[in-house]
């Protein structure tokens, strides 16, 4: 199983350094957006991008599944293995010149997410893991920081208004209450953050399979939790959090009231 999940891993971080590649070439160049039905942003890059990733899975992996945010779900009836791919996380910060966008490609195997990459093209950075073959950063091994007390900790949100429209926003003042220090680093980085070390929460009270499909692996191998507010390793809860094993427990009493 590991080495077929090493040849996993490694077409899934290729894939998505081709794909950064393509968006650079439409980064800071005053790219028109359009609004979905969602009245979310999208672009040119964003589907480029997505058609090539789709291309190179279905001519590698013709049997798997592929789910992505701008053409929807490639069906595989019965598919073990399920691709969740965004081509742009972050568009918002991609439009405006922001450089913390990202790829994000993750592979669900049997209900499980155990490969997936998210490449920051615009930061030369590229987060990996597979399980078992651990979490890396450019190719260096990497992992959560062992912070004792969320006291002491930092967390990050996308958009702080989001709490309040999704029925969140008394969690959201407790969290306040008790963190040392805030900051907007936004979409897929601020996941990415806890991964690494930079920071130890991360909370989106809103989210969907395709913008988080790495992350469940790439926090569990680098000693972290990624899913849902109640505990569940996931990237199906329709919200997401992404914190250190350590203090875990303290989050989900803090998130519960």
């Amino acid at each position: 199983m590991s080495e077929a999940l090493r040849d996993y891993l490694d077409f899934a971080s290729e894939t998505a350094w081709l794909a950064g590649r393509l968006t650079l070439g439409y980064f800071r160049t005053g790219v028109r957006a359009d609004l979905k039905e969602d009245e979310s942003p999208v672009t040119a890059a964003d589907r480029r991008a997505e058609e090539l990733i789709r291309s190179r899975i279905e001519r590698r992996y013709p049997g798997h599944a592929i789910i992505g945010e701008e053409f929807g779900e490639e069906g595989r009836p019965g598919a073990t293995h399920r691709w969740f791919v965004d081509p742009i996380d972050g568009t918002v910060s991609f439009i405006r010149g922001v450089p913390l966008y990202a790829v994000l490609i993750g592979l669900e195997i049997e209900g499980r997410i155990e490969v997936g990459a998210a490449c920051f093209p615009a930061l030369d950075e590229t987060l990996t893991a597979a399980t078992r073959l651990g979490c890396r950063l450019n190719g260096r091994r990497v992992r959560v920081r062992e912070t004792e007390r969320l006291s002491e900790s930092i967390v990050s949100f996308t958009n702080p208004s989001s709490f309040g429209r999704h029925a969140r926003s008394e969690e959201w003042a407790r969290v306040l209450r008790s963190t040392r220090y805030q900051a907007g680093w936004p979409d897929a980085y601020g996941h990415a953050l806890v991964a690494t070390g930079r920071l130890e929460l991360m909370l989106d009270p809103v989210m969907n399979p395709w913008d988080c499909g790495p992350f469940p692996v790439i926090l569990r191998e680098a000693g972290g939790y990624f899913g849902d507010w109640s505990g569940n390793e996931t990237i199906h809860g329709g919200e997401a959090m992404s914190t250190t094993q350590r203090l875990l427990p303290e989050v989900l009493r803090l998130l519960s009231g």
